[in-house]
C-alpha cells in the first residue's frame, strides 16, 4: 500500500507539473497580447491579505482590492479545476484581447502553479440577478434602466461575435454573469467557458455541454435540430432578456398557476392574444417597452438555431419600433420528435428551477461524435 500511494502521488504531481508547464508556455507565447502579470505576493498586498471577500462560487472566491493608483479592483482567486487550467487559459486568452464598454475589463492575472488569479475592474453595483430577482420591489431598477441594460448586454455580445479578429462564443450568458458599474452600465463577464473561433466558422465543434441549466441552448442537448454556433449565445440572451422583462426567473416551480411554471410559454399566449402582461400601475410606455423586450426574447429562444436572429438583428429590433416586429412562432421546449409527457416536462422544469445557477462545464454529450455538432 505505501508503494501504491507513493506511485499515485508521483503520477498526480507529474501530471499537474506538465499542465502548469503548458499554461506557462501559453502565457509566454502570447505575452504581447496579455494584460499585466502580477505575482502572488502582489495579489496579497492589493487585497490586504484577502481582507474584503465579495463572494464565492464553484470557481473560487472574489476579493476586493486597491491598486497603487487608487483604482478599486475585484480579484478572482481560482480553485484548481478539473479542466486542467483550460478555464484559466480561456478567460485570459479571450478577455485579455477585448476592449469594449459592455465587456468587463481584465486588468491583470497571476499564475504561480496552483495559485491562479484574475484581476478585473471593480463593479460597485454587483451582478444583474441581484436587481431583477429581489423580492423587495422598491429595489427594482425602473423599466428605462432595465431596457438600457438589455441594449448594453446585446451590444457586448454582438461585439464578441463580430467585433473582434476572432469570433468569441461566451456559452454562459445569464444574469449572474452581467456585472453593473457605478452608473449601471452592464458588462458581460466570466469567460471561463468561452471559445475562440475564426470569424468564418458558422458551425463549431464542442465535445461537452457548456453553460448553465435554464440558459443553455437546446442544440447542446439535441443533435437533430442544428449545429452549435453563435446562436447558442443568442438563445441564452433571449432567456436573460425574458427574465429582465418579467422581473422573475423563467422557470418557477412555485408559480401560482401550473401554466406559469415556464414563463416564456405563458407570456407568449398573453402577448399573442393581445392581453397585457400582468403589471400593476405602469404607464403605457412601460407596457410597450416590456412587450417589445418579450417579443425579441421570444425570437431569440426559438428551438431551431436557424430561426433565431443574429445579435445585430436583435439590436435592430430592440432599438426599433415595436410595430415593425413580427410575432414569432410559439417556442418549443423539446424537438417535435422527442416524446415527452406533461408530467415529465413539468418535473424537468422544476429541476431547472432549482438548478438554474449550477454550471455544466464538462458533461459529455449522450449522443454521437463531437464532429456531428
Amino acid at each position: 500500500m505505501p508503494f501504491v500511494t507513493i506511485f499515485l502521488i508521483y503520477k498526480y504531481r507529474r501530471r499537474h507539473l506538465a499542465n502548469d508547464k503548458n499554461i506557462e508556455e501559453f502565457l509566454q507565447a502570447h505575452n504581447n497580447f496579455l494584460p499585466i502579470r502580477y505575482s502572488y505576493s502582489n495579489i496579497k498586498k492589493i487585497t490586504r491579505n484577502f481582507k474584503h471577500k465579495l463572494g464565492e462560487g464553484g470557481f473560487g472566491s472574489v476579493y476586493k482590492g486597491t491598486l497603487r493608483s487608487g483604482n478599486e479592483v475585484a480579484i478572482k482567486i481560482l480553485k484548481k479545476s478539473k479542466a486542467h487550467g483550460q478555464d484559466f487559459i480561456s478567460e485570459v486568452a479571450t478577455i485579455g484581447r477585448i476592449h469594449h464598454v459592455n465587456v468587463v475589463q481584465l486588468i491583470g492575472f497571476c499564475f504561480e502553479g496552483s495559485k491562479q488569479a484574475l484581476v478585473y475592474d471593480f463593479m460597485s453595483n454587483g451582478s444583474l440577478d441581484k436587481h431583477i430577482f429581489t423580492e423587495e420591489g422598491d429595489k427594482f431598477l425602473d423599466y428605462k434602466k432595465i431596457y438600457e441594460i438589455a441594449l448594453g448586454v446585446a451590444k457586448g455580445i454582438e461585439y464578441l461575435h463580430r467585433g473582434c479578429d476572432m469570433q468569441i462564443l461566451h456559452f454562459d450568458i445569464k444574469p449572474h454573469n452581467i456585472l453593473l458599474d457605478k452608473n449601471f452600465t452592464p458588462k458581460v463577464s466570466d469567460f471561463g467557458l468561452a471559445k475562440l473561433y475564426p470569424i468564418d466558422h458558422s458551425i463549431v465543434s464542442v465535445t461537452a455541454a457548456r453553460g448553465t441549466l435554464g440558459y443553455m441552448a437546446p442544440e447542446l442537448f439535441y443533435k437533430n435540430i442544428g449545429g452549435v454556433s453563435y446562436k447558442a449565445d443568442v438563445y441564452s440572451f433571449g432567456m436573460l432578456l425574458m427574465e429582465m422583462a418579467g422581473r422573475r426567473k423563467n422557470v418557477n416551480a412555485k408559480a401560482e398557476h401550473s401554466s406559469q411554471i415556464y414563463f416564456p410559454l405563458w407570456v407568449y399566449d398573453q402577448v399573442n392574444e393581445g392581453e397585457s402582461v400582468e403589471m400593476e400601475e405602469v404607464v403605457e410606455e412601460e407596457r410597450i417597452v416590456t412587450k417589445k423586450m418579450i417579443i425579441v426574447a421570444l425570437w431569440c429562444i426559438q428551438l431551431i438555431p436557424d430561426h433565431r436572429p443574429p445579435m445585430n438583428k436583435v439590436l435592430e429590433m430592440l432599438e426599433g419600433d415595436i410595430g415593425n416586429i413580427q410575432m414569432p412562432p410559439k417556442p418549443f421546449i423539446y424537438p417535435p420528435d422527442e416524446t415527452v409527457d406533461d408530467d415529465k416536462a413539468e418535473m424537468e422544469l422544476e429541476t431547472f428551477s432549482t438548478l438554474s445557477s449550477a454550471p455544466i462545464i464538462s458533461a459529455s454529450f449522450p449522443f454521437g461524435d463531437s464532429n456531428d455538432v
